[in-house]
């Protein structure tokens, strides 16, 4: 049966999900509190008190429901409260920091989470929250320094497998031919190619490349943040897995598709099947409306499921003078209810587990992504791991007849010289 998502709560995070980086790259940013009109929202009160807010955005869709829940939390508090869009969210938060007149609360990318972390940026609130034994486990680890939850995990994506179910059909395939393990996904790929479509294909980079690796029992840093194990066995035999695909013809990587991203080889036809995350929906919506699909896990390989998630979290100054102020507002911000409320608005999968269950009501057809929660793996997030990843990027570009191990083992030197010298 073909499946379509409605249109309810599908305007997801496309555009940033199409970079090159793969990930949810809402960074965090600031401007200070003497934020211009232009393109802000005031939600003024009679109550003592204000708050500055400065995010990134997908579109009209999350801008115009996070506006709608600051301003009925700062109608309740008392207190009033401006958000604002940033146009560069890294560049407008590290002026906000320098000129120690930051926004109160803001977004904050992985990626950047433990830089800020380290300068002492960020005022760490986690334990001040009620709800924070709701938050997901691995979403609280990837937000943790120095033992302590820092900042609330604001929501979050996982990877899975997605499946033009026209194509499927048209091979003659049924729901028993779902995959669920490497070798099942190979054979599938292999029926699903013919002339003008590859079976599967997807973007050529960590970020999507190294779900496989989870599959396989690997990560790239040791539980602790202080060893790289890039090079491990379990990595080498996941890359090489990859490796096998692209050699069979069964797969490729977008960019060798004409395509930017697995989302548009995807939707374009140049690809069966594609790896990406729940974001893909919004561009499907808006940009390939007429093609049916479907969403199931991520199939095992031999250390069992692994997928990769990514996450943002709400950041709160360690300058804000209104800091009480700032954690009240995240508090209401990630409850169940106004959760999934941004979930019905813009699609994002909430960060608590209380949650989960509604979300599987709002997005039947996406359980797949929220149930893979279970076994993603958090990407990099080390201080200074940025390049390292970019450089690995370029590295997979020639996957198809490099050396597994001799990319693993660049990635190795490059990330221990970069968790050695945060250790230092």
């Amino acid at each position: 049966m073909q499946h379509r998502i409605p249109a309810r709560g599908r305007r997801l995070l496309a555009a940033t999900a199409a970079g090159a980086a793969g990930v949810l790259a809402l960074s965090a940013c600031g401007g200070g509190s003497g934020f211009e009109d232009d393109g802000a929202d005031a939600a003024s009160t009679e109550g003592g008190g204000s708050l500055s807010i400065l995010i990134g955005s997908s579109g009209d869709a999350e801008t115009d429901a996070v506006k709608a829940a600051v301003a009925a939390w700062s109608e309740e508090s008392g207190v009033d409260a401006t958000v604002q869009v940033a146009s560069d969210l890294t560049q407008e938060l590290s002026q906000g920091f320098a000129s120690g007149d930051p926004a109160d609360v803001f977004y904050v990318s992985a990626d950047q989470f433990q830089t800020y972390a380290a300068n002492g940026s960020l005022y760490p609130y986690g334990s001040e929250l009620d709800n924070a034994d709701d938050f997901y486990p691995t979403l609280v680890d990837q937000f943790t320094y120095d033992d302590e939850l820092v900042c609330a995990p604001k929501d979050f994506s996982t990877l899975g497998l997605i499946i033009n179910t026209a194509a499927w059909e048209a091979a003659g395939l049924t729901d028993a031919d779902v995959p669920t393990t490497w070798d099942q996904l190979t054979d599938v790929a292999g029926t699903l190619t013919t002339g003008d479509q590859v079976g599967l294909g997807f973007s050529g980079e960590y970020a999507r490349v190294g779900a496989f690796l989870a599959q396989a029992g690997g990560t790239l840093v040791s539980e602790d943040g202080t060893e790289a194990t890039a090079d491990s066995p379990e990595n080498v035999e996941g890359l090489t897995y990859v490796q096998q695909l692209l050699a069979s013809g069964s797969a490729a990587y977008a960019a060798d598709l004409g395509t930017g991203w697995g989302g548009e080889a995807f939707g374009t036809g140049a690809a069966a099947m594609t790896i990406e995350g729940n974001w893909i929906t919004g561009a499907m919506e808006n940009d390939y409306p007429d093609v049916g699909y479907r969403v199931v896990e991520l199939p095992a390989g031999p250390a069992g499921q692994g997928t990769l998630q990514f996450t943002n979290c709400w950041g709160v100054a360690a300058d804000s003078s209104s800091q009480s102020d700032a954690v009240d507002l995240v508090q209401y911000l990630t409850a169940t209810d106004q959760q999934l409320a941004f979930s019905e608005a813009f699609g994002v999968m909430p960060s608590v587990q209380s949650a989960a269950d509604g979300w599987k009501e709002l997005f039947p057809e996406m359980t797949a992504f929220i149930d893979s929660a279970d076994f993603a793996q958090n990407v990099v997030n080390a201080r200074g791991a940025a390049d390292v990843i970019t450089d690995f990027n370029a590295q997979l570009e020639g996957l198809k007849t490099g050396d597994p191990a001799a990319i693993l083992g660049s990635v190795q030197t490059n990330l221990q010289a970069v968790l050695d010298e945060n250790a230092s």
